[in-house]
């Protein structure tokens, strides 16, 4: 049995091989609640692990199925991990005896692969979850996190502004670069800048469930997008470049929605303008202004570094407010 195979440790649902997958407590009830129905859900793949040669005991790995399988292990033991209950599913304990028998009973497709040596456990791993280039570390974070923070940065990228004003290519969207986007730009605007796209993951994990800024974070944006359509650049500006992009929603939504500073669209857009021309004459002038070559010169190396955002950004919010 399969529960049993983990609580004995015969079964191991985590070799080091396999990519972590979490799912939201949404998808570990829905799940759940397949099983529970009697319907069916894919085969799951396991191989042979080690033996000990002195009592014959051995272990089985699984190869691909792991989140199902420990979602229905810590349905059965109660873990805090699933929050059931509340018009969603029963808690396990309170079944029916005829309904734990038959979720005890429930077949599970699975796929014995045999004895196989770690390189070629991997190697089936990998082909089963194979395609066809590499994955960024959007799409690997698309692949583990489904929940709430997700959802929304999607819904952030799909928004018409973006569209309209060309931001993303289409190779954007086929590798989620635009999703990327606005990842990085709603946990700037709610926890300031970082290095890359290190906080992804902390930050899909932490509110995998339930993102409990949504509303706030949603309108405070929805404000940017219309300060900057207000502001009229023309199309060819740089401000539709999406490292300089981000950095001016950024400082936008720090002065307008966290300090409530009001501000003239024509008179912003006039001082950005001219300073987005200061950094582009840089290396043409004898003597540029101090913020402009700074400013230049975090879009020229290490543009998404962490102390690059910063700079760029206090350059950009002196010429705001200056």
């Amino acid at each position: 049995m399969l529960l049993t195979g983990i609580r004995d440790k015969t079964l191991v649902p985590n070799p080091h091989f396999q990519r972590r997958l979490v799912w939201s407590n949404a998808h570990k009830v829905a799940f759940l609640r397949t099983v529970l129905d009697g319907l069916p859900f894919p085969e799951i793949f396991i191989s042979a692990g080690e033996v000990d040669p002195d009592t014959g005991d051995g272990t089985e790995l699984i190869v691909d199925g792991q989140q199902r399988i420990t979602t229905l292990y810590e349905y059965f033991t109660g873990s805090p991990f699933i929050r059931t209950g509340s018009g969603s599913i029963p808690p396990y304990k309170d079944l029916e005896n005829e309904q734990k028998v038959s979720f005890l009973e429930y077949e599970v497709v699975v796929r014995d692969l045999g004895p196989l040596t770690e390189a070629e456990t991997m190697e089936i791993f990998h082909r089963i979850n194979s395609t066809n280039y590499s994955l960024n570390a959007m799409e690997v974070n698309n692949s583990r996190f489904d929940g709430a923070l997700k959802r929304f940065a999607q819904g952030v990228a799909e928004k018409d502004f973006f569209y309209n004003h060309r931001v993303f290519s289409s190779l954007d969207g086929r590798r989620m670069n635009d999703v990327r986007f606005a990842l990085t730009l709603v946990i700037s605007c709610i926890s300031g800048y970082f290095n890359r796209d290190d906080s992804h993951e902390e930050f899909l994990s932490r509110f995998n469930d339930d993102f409990e800024y949504e509303a706030e974070v949603g309108a405070g944006i929805d404000s940017v997008i219309d300060f900057v359509e207000q502001c009229n650049f023309p199309q060819k500006s740089r401000v539709w470049q999406k490292s300089d992009l981000l950095t001016l929603l950024v400082e936008l939504y720090q002065i307008l929605i966290v300090e409530s500073v009001r501000l003239d669209a024509y008179v912003v857009s006039r001082k950005i303008q001219a300073f987005y021309e200061e950094v582009e004459s840089v290396t043409r002038v004898p003597d540029p202004a101090a913020d402009a070559a700074e400013y230049y010169r975090r879009v020229r190396s290490g543009i998404n570094d962490r102390i690059s955002r910063i700079n760029r950004g206090a350059a950009l919010r002196g010429r705001i407010l200056g």
